[in-house]
């Protein structure tokens, strides 16, 4: 059990780090003004537009880096630095959220199965850390126990897998439409494209310590059998 405690910490520590370097990002970016000067409400809305849905709409939401996609309801939520801001950050965010409303209109395949897979990690989320603890401390006399959480926690390894081209995808239809529209400059696409990479990378992070973790439960599960 002292190897999963190591992998939490490692990728913890890890997952700080990039944390921290996305909020320098955001922060250096946020300095640096549109030459377009359009804000990210503006930008956001022109490339819904622009990409023909009008179900869709623009809001401001507390928080910093709060920024999300709704498709329950069909809102493009931005932070306040987001929502008003004329910046190369609030555009290349404002811009990805977009993406994601135009997966929705259009079916993007991997958001789709996202979207169905939410149920399932929601309802195993909410019992699955207190069957692994269960079963890990009574595997070597109840080792199935400890398999029904193995299975839990996939399915929010798969979650965090698929999440992966999900973000990948979304950050390249903004990144697309910044660039073949305009909004952003040659000299200020590479500034968006750097935003948001390291937006992507707190999802890989993620998937990654996922990973990581279940193979350790599956390894303790198989060394809890081979003591039988």
């Amino acid at each position: 059990m002292g190897s999963i405690y190591l992998v939490s910490i490692i990728f913890v520590g890890i997952s700080m780090l990039v944390s921290w370097r996305l909020k320098s990002k955001f922060n250096q970016y946020s300095k640096v003004g549109l030459a377009s000067g359009f804000s990210g409400k503006e930008i956001a809305e022109r490339m819904l537009r622009e990409n023909g849905i009008y179900d869709v709409q623009v809001i401001s939401v507390d928080g910093f880096l709060s920024d999300h996609y709704n498709p329950m309801n069909k809102t493009v939520n931005l932070s306040p630095d987001v929502y008003q801001g004329r910046s190369i950050a609030a555009a290349a965010v404002a811009a990805h959220e977009c993406g994601h409303a135009v997966q929705h209109a259009t079916a993007y395949s991997w958001l789709m199965l996202r979207s169905r897979l939410v149920p399932v990690v929601q309802f195993s989320s909410n019992m699955v850390q207190w069957i692994l603890l269960a079963g890990i401390l009574l595997v070597n006399v109840f080792p199935s126990l400890l398999l029904v959480g193995i299975g839990l926690f996939a399915m929010t390894t798969i979650f965090s897998v698929v999440t992966l081209p999900v973000e990948f995808d979304a950050s390249n239809r903004a990144l697309a439409w910044l660039k073949t529209t305009g909004v952003a400059t040659s000299s200020e696409y590479p500034q968006a494209k750097d935003a948001l990479k390291w937006a992507a990378t707190t999802y890989v992070v993620a998937a990654l310590a996922s990973i990581a973790t279940l193979v350790q439960y599956i390894l303790i599960y198989l060394g809890g059998r081979s003591r039988d």
